[in-house]
């Protein structure tokens, strides 16, 4: 849409089918496509990048969506945070508040609910890599002696 670039796609490991309700929470590697239904927070396994949720228009989520990529043309009754990209197709339909780096959406898509374009997502997370102890201070010695 407007030659924007498409999420890359990804080999799908999983598979939820139609008709299977899967009731619990889901982290996923690589490709994760949904038919059925699963009540439950949805995320992938660790920072993986290159994780793509795909719900197709008869899948739907109950419940938290965290993922870097995600195509969404079903329903999602919760939140849902792409801290790449998020595109929506024109049968999306969200109930929750919506966080992304990058978002397409078709005409037609539904979020009932704020978003919040979060760029600093990523750019967070790396810098926490590189100083993973930059939130911890200590005090010099004379006033530790001091207490």
């Amino acid at each position: 849409m407007f030659g924007s670039k498409k999420i890359k796609s990804s080999k799908i490991d999983t598979l939820v089918g139609q008709g299977v309700e899967v009731t619990g929470d889901i982290k996923f590697q690589g490709g994760l496509h949904l038919d059925g239904k699963i009540v439950g927070n949805v995320s992938t396994a660790d920072a993986v990048e290159g994780t793509v949720l795909v719900i197709s228009d008869r899948g739907r989520v109950e419940g938290d969506v965290h993922v870097a990529y995600a195509v969404i043309n079903g329903e999602v009754e919760g939140n849902v945070y792409a801290s790449e990209k998020l595109e929506l197709s024109a049968h999306a339909r969200i109930s929750g508040n919506v966080e992304y780096n990058l978002l397409e959406m078709a005409s037609g898509a539904e979020i009932n609910g704020t978003m919040l374009h979060n760029v600093k997502a990523k750019k967070l997370i790396e810098h926490q890599k590189e100083t993973p102890n930059a939130n911890i201070h200590h005090l010099d010695e004379s006033a530790a002696a001091q207490n």
